[in-house]
């Protein structure tokens, strides 16, 4: 069966250069290759590349048709993404997306389905409940193997030598800096969080230097707000984590490191289970490390 067509015409202001690299095989070859030109793509691919990677279920499922009118682009425009990275055409590259869940271990969304056939979800509240700890179990099921040790290791040595630790986050994000300001002054980690009542927030990210570090959270719809202040300590050369939900997050060109955790939703709802178990990994290690060097320095 022929792949889907190859694109017609060119938008305005697109390149329609074909990359003569290797092709992709897997999931993750793909991404890592869309990172590393994300800088260099035309607006329209740009956009195929961001909904792409946040939303590769769609991609696996979807039809041309209703994965263009999602990502806000014309279907030729896939095809040409596509063929950008070396597939055939739009077919061939979908591919990629549904071998990756293929790979993926059995999800809680078959026993919770299981749970209604057997007459276990009669009652709605249950349901709901239900789905929100398929969900949970989804969310940290993804995380386990989305973050990457050494990247993680970096990120510690970073905060750990920070002198203040300043936290940055707002609205659904503000739960994980709430958390770790809490476990912080626990652990007698010198902390700041980034936003006051009294609206003195650029005054306490003045207090910033090169001595001290960020740890940033933002998932979409970013806060604008949090991407202005990360930005801000970045320039100053403050070294900013973050933690988002995309590779195009606003939040990673102000980022020394970034991770992205996408949470699992139910109806629409997302959790925070995987972000606050990261944030409480990151804490813990925070304050091991910092243990851990102190016990060097008494010794010597």
């Amino acid at each position: 069966m022929p792949d889907v067509g190859r694109a017609p015409n060119v938008e305005a202001g697109e390149d329609a250069t074909t990359t003569l690299a290797a092709v992709p095989q897997d999931f993750d070859a793909l991404k890592a290759v869309i990172l590393e030109r994300k800088g260099q793509l035309p607006k329209r691919l740009r956009q195929v590349a961001a909904y792409a990677l946040d939303q590769p279920d769609e991609i696996a499922f979807g039809t041309a048709a209703s994965i263009a009118a999602d990502a806000d682009v014309q279907p030729s425009t896939l095809v040409r993404f596509a063929q950008h990275f070396g597939f055939e055409g739009f077919s061939s590259l979908q591919q990629i997306f549904r071998a990756r869940l293929r790979e993926r271990n059995p999800g809680y969304e078959e026993r919770l389905k299981a749970l209604g056939d057997n007459g276990h979800s009669q009652l709605e509240s249950g349901a709901i409940f239900n789905g929100f700890v398929a969900a949970a179990h989804r969310s940290l099921d993804n995380i386990a193997g989305s973050v990457d040790p050494a990247s993680f290791e970096q990120a510690v040595d970073i905060l750990a030598k920070a002198e203040t630790i300043f936290l940055i986050a707002k609205r659904r994000s503000y739960p994980i800096s709430g958390y770790m300001a809490y476990a912080f002054g626990k652990l007698k980690i010198r902390y700041q969080m980034v936003g006051t009542a009294a609206g003195i927030d650029d005054d306490i990210l003045a207090l910033a230097g090169r001595r001290d570090a960020a740890f940033a959270v933002s998932f979409s719809p970013y806060t604008s707000e949090s991407i202005h202040q990360a930005r801000l300590l970045a320039n100053r050369e403050v070294p900013v984590v973050s933690l988002t939900d995309s590779a195009f997050s606003p939040l990673v060109e102000s980022s020394k490191i970034w991770f992205e955790i996408v949470e699992a939703d139910h109806a629409g709802f997302r959790s925070l289970s995987a972000s606050m178990a990261f944030a409480m990994a990151l804490t813990v290690a925070i304050a091991e490390k910092r243990r851990r060097g102190s016990s060097i320095s008494e010794m010597e």
